[in-house]
């Protein structure tokens, strides 16, 4: 991708909310719903950014994400909020950008059961994260201190 390639951004991630985007075959009505509401929950709670936190699909510079996904907590749906949280707030540039998107029938989401957990998980972000608003991000990225793996 151009934009990590570049060194412009630390992240890129796709969405399907933008005008680019082509949607070759949509969600059914339930799971465009569905991320709707998550969708306003996520900017009320944590970050106020992104238009579509929930497309899948995320690239990431190497050690930007090795870095991320070691202070990682969530290993659910909401995984993709709390990495762009703690990616945002440590000053990572991100890059929202078009794609092209084929729904995929077979869903694994429970509607009932993976909402209230992805709502649970979005409390857990906020506490352990915080609000990541547009305008209270850091300049530059902040080291990241990788795990010792015993080497």
């Amino acid at each position: 991708m151009k934009f990590i390639a570049e060194d412009s951004f630390h992240v890129a991630i796709g969405s399907r909310a933008l005008a680019l985007s082509r949607i070759e075959e949509s969600q059914p009505w339930w799971r465009q719903g569905m991320g709707k509401v998550f969708n306003r929950i996520v900017k009320l709670l944590v970050i106020d950014d992104f238009s579509d936190t929930q497309c899948g699909f995320k690239l990431f510079v190497g050690d930007t994400a090795r870095c991320l996904f070691s202070e990682a907590r969530i290993d659910r749906f909401a995984y993709d909020v709390e990495i762009l949280a703690l990616a945002k707030k440590s000053g990572y540039r991100i890059a929202e950008v078009p794609i092209k998107w084929i729904n995929s029938p077979g869903s694994k989401v429970d509607p009932v059961k993976d909402s209230l957990q992805m709502l649970k998980d979005l409390f857990r972000i906020r506490r352990s994260v915080g609000a990541v608003k547009m305008s209270r991000t850091p300049e530059r990225p902040r080291r990241c201190t990788q795990p010792d793996n015993g080497a």
